[in-house]
């Protein structure tokens, strides 16, 4: 399937569409003031180790320090180069100590309150290859399925570096033996050849080979001569990041809105990838690049809870801080022959749509979607196979379970940057996140029981409320007798004033 990216460069934001077949399936947006950190390594410093967390906090010169579970530390650091993550890891305060300076890589952006995770199996990306320093491994993507093709990549890069598939060998030898492996040699490193690299001419895969060992070797000394916490290397802006990641076979076309980004993108583009030069355009049309196949429109709808399917069913997504339910509903759709075979075809609407929404909004972590009750085994069957083949083109790691004895799909997709939602709004002042506000009964009750005690508490000639329009209004109107039973009780006058600026859920009880 064919995709086309659409780029909107503005002052102080990027936003990269990924259009198939003319529908939306990403967004993905970038601001100068909160770039992504994913990717980018730092010598950072261990400001505190928790042995009862089997993790260390270091800092990276962010606003809050990094989290490094032991299962990430390889033992490669800025004082003890070498390890094998072969075996088991030991204590984490035998890994690292307070004040130790470690070379980390930021794996996952901070989301939320939490802040950035990290891991010290460092990798550094190019076009064909992933270069992992200290790492003598030689691995192929999975998404090259062709044998012969995965068997031609990987004798490639053995022949490049023959060490490397000694190593790797006698790695996994020792770690099935249960032996003590001896570490490798802490400057030879390993590498990942990636989807891209899938027909691609040998000079080439060794050229990238070449350019990330170079790279890495400057990175090593600038290491060496800094002081921590620094950034030591950066990864591309999301633009050329795009452009890297994008494999050849599957982008049709590349649209950019700004002049300098576009003269920025060819040359970039004629350098390390010379086979998307002639699919990069200058978009110079009158309407907003983004209006194109509805983007923009698409990008409001994906902020709301509520998804609509075309058969008359929807979906209602709600995401919390330590899930995401996506309950599928039949709604107006009531079918043409029986109830099971509605709900059947409303479950598959459904799949499509929950594998759009999850890249659409970039949900994460743990999902659980609630399909529509189905009786027939193969009717569950059919559609857990649908969600997962919609799933494929996923560029996020995803693992689905089967359906459980209440019909509940868990899934997990992994979480690097923060969601749609997360990067494009804030918690509500109203409701404070909560998604409802209470009633103008409830706040008319809640202020009646505060004249109650004011009134037991304090001496006062008369009470003024202050609150919203909505609540004075249910006041003077259907609460009138309230008002006025509560006068007799505390003896005392209850006067009563709007304040535009209140919402409806904020009140004073002024003592006069």
């Amino acid at each position: 399937m064919a995709e086309e990216l659409l780029v909107n460069v503005s002052l102080h934001e990027t936003r990269v569409a990924i259009v198939e077949n003319g529908i939306l399936q990403e967004i993905i947006i970038e601001r100068d003031k909160s770039r992504g950190l994913v990717g980018n390594i730092y010598l950072g410093r261990v400001s505190r180790v928790l042995p009862g967390m089997h993790a260390a906090f270091v800092d990276i010169g962010l606003e809050r320090t990094a989290f490094l579970h032991a299962s990430k530390i390889t033992g490669l650091s800025a004082n003890n180069e070498g390890g094998n993550d072969l075996l088991p890891a030991p204590e984490v305060d035998r890994l690292v100590h307070e004040g130790e300076e470690i070379l980390v890589q930021v794996a996952k952006d901070p989301l939320g309150g939490k802040g950035a995770r990290l891991t010290t199996y460092l990798s550094v990306p190019s076009r064909y290859v992933v270069y992992m320093p200290g790492d003598p491994c030689v691995g192929v993507s999975q998404k090259i399925e062709d044998e012969a093709e995965r068997a031609r990549l990987r004798e490639i890069v053995c022949r490049q570096q023959p060490e490397l598939n000694d190593i790797h060998e006698r790695l996994q030898r020792e770690a099935v033996l249960g032996l003590a492996a001896n570490h490798p040699r802490a400057d030879l490193g390993g590498f990942i050849v990636r989807t891209a690299a899938e027909g691609v001419a040998e000079e080439k895969l060794v050229k990238d080979m070449a350019f990330l060992q170079q790279l890495w070797a400057a990175l090593r000394i600038k290491a060496q001569h800094s002081k921590a916490p620094s950034i030591v290397y950066e990864d591309l802006p999301l633009l050329l990041r795009t452009l890297r990641n994008a494999t050849a076979g599957d982008v049709e076309k590349i649209r950019i809105d700004s002049p300098e980004a576009y003269r920025r993108v060819l040359d970039f583009a004629a350098e390390l990838v010379p086979d998307l030069v002639e699919r990069v355009e200058h978009y110079t049309g009158s309407r907003p690049i983004l209006d194109l196949y509805s983007v923009e429109d698409e990008i409001q709808k994906a902020l709301e809870r509520k998804v609509e399917l075309k058969s008359g069913g929807y979906l209602i997504i709600d995401q919390t801080e330590a899930m995401t339910t996506v309950d599928v509903n039949t709604g107006a759709f009531v079918g043409s022959r029986n109830l099971e075979e509605t709900i059947f075809k409303t479950n598959l609407e459904a799949a499509q749509t929950i594998a759009r929404q999850l890249r659409l909004r970039n949900l994460g972590g743990i999902i659980i979607v609630d399909f529509i009750d189905m009786s027939d085994p193969e009717h569950q069957r059919q559609a857990l196979k649908a969600l997962e083949n919609h799933l494929a083109r996923d560029h996020s790691k995803v693992g689905i379970s089967e359906i459980t004895s209440l019909g509940l799909v868990q899934m997990t997709r992994k979480r690097t940057r923060e969601s749609l939602e997360h990067t494009l709004c804030v918690a509500c002042p109203t409701c404070h996140s909560r998604g409802s506000i209470k009633s103008a009964d409830t706040v008319c009750y809640e202020i009646l029981r505060e004249i109650l005690r004011e009134a037991r508490q304090y001496e006062a000639q008369k009470l003024l409320v202050v609150a919203s329009q909505a609540v004075v209004d249910k006041f003077l109107d259907e609460e009138s007798s309230s008002v006025v039973e509560m006068e007799e009780l505390i003896g005392r006058p209850i006067k009563f004033q709007v304040d535009q600026l209140y919402g409806i859920e904020q009140y004073d009880v002024v003592l006069l």
